[in-house]
């Protein structure tokens, strides 16, 4: 007797669905049926924002940011300070940073981090973009992670950035709002001492 599976149209859905970063082959089984059986689900919508993402959506030219047009919205916007460049590993980086306020300046994302072991390397980084950008009078802030790549990322920045009259920059990094000492592990507390500040009175 012939083993009764899905029709071909429902695999491919689901084998579409497990190429995304986290979904297993039961949550991507799952999804699928979801999408086909729920009334409220609308793949066809989904399909359709899908197919237009793709479609308009595109890398800013300058920073690298996701634009529908030549520039993207940070680039575009006449009141931020050009001197000022923060370089952030991903585009989605740049969401934090602007949901925080602290920022006003432009962005870079070099699109990845230094990685040997995943065969990543700086030809594979908008790196030579950056070094464009990199003049008298601007200053580059690394916002990168602090673990190994982050940090190999950001000193082999800084040595080719070094000579171009640039200021260079590194975000402090240390305990989080409202975190305790007890939870905090041994890198962490290195950074929150080394970027400490004096407070006046």
């Amino acid at each position: 007797m012939a083993k009764v599976d899905y029709p071909q149209a429902v695999q491919e859905l689901v084998a579409e669905l497990k190429r995304l970063p986290g979904v297993g082959p039961r949550s991507a089984e799952r999804m699928a049926l979801w999408l086909l059986q729920h009334k409220r689900a609308e793949p066809l919508a989904l399909a359709r924002a899908l197919e237009r993402a793709e479609s308009e959506l595109c890398l800013c030219e300058t920073c690298g940011f996701f634009a529908t047009s030549e520039a993207c919205p940070a680039c575009d916007e006449s009141q931020r300070d050009g001197s000022v460049i923060c370089v952030v590993e991903q585009p989605t980086d740049v969401l934090p940073m602007e949901r925080s306020g602290s920022f006003r300046g432009v962005y870079h994302c070099l699109g990845g981090r230094l990685s040997p072991l995943d065969h990543v390397t700086p030809e594979d980084l908008r790196i030579g973009p950056l070094l464009q950008r990199a003049c008298d009078g601007v200053e580059i802030i690394l916002a990168l992670g602090s673990d190994v790549e982050g940090e190999t990322t950001a000193h082999y920045l800084a040595s080719e950035l070094r000579g171009r009259g640039c200021r260079i920059t590194r975000i402090a990094q240390g305990l989080p709002a409202g975190g305790g000492l007890e939870h905090a592990d041994e890198l962490t507390l290195l950074r929150a001492m080394q970027g400490r500040r004096e407070l006046n009175e």
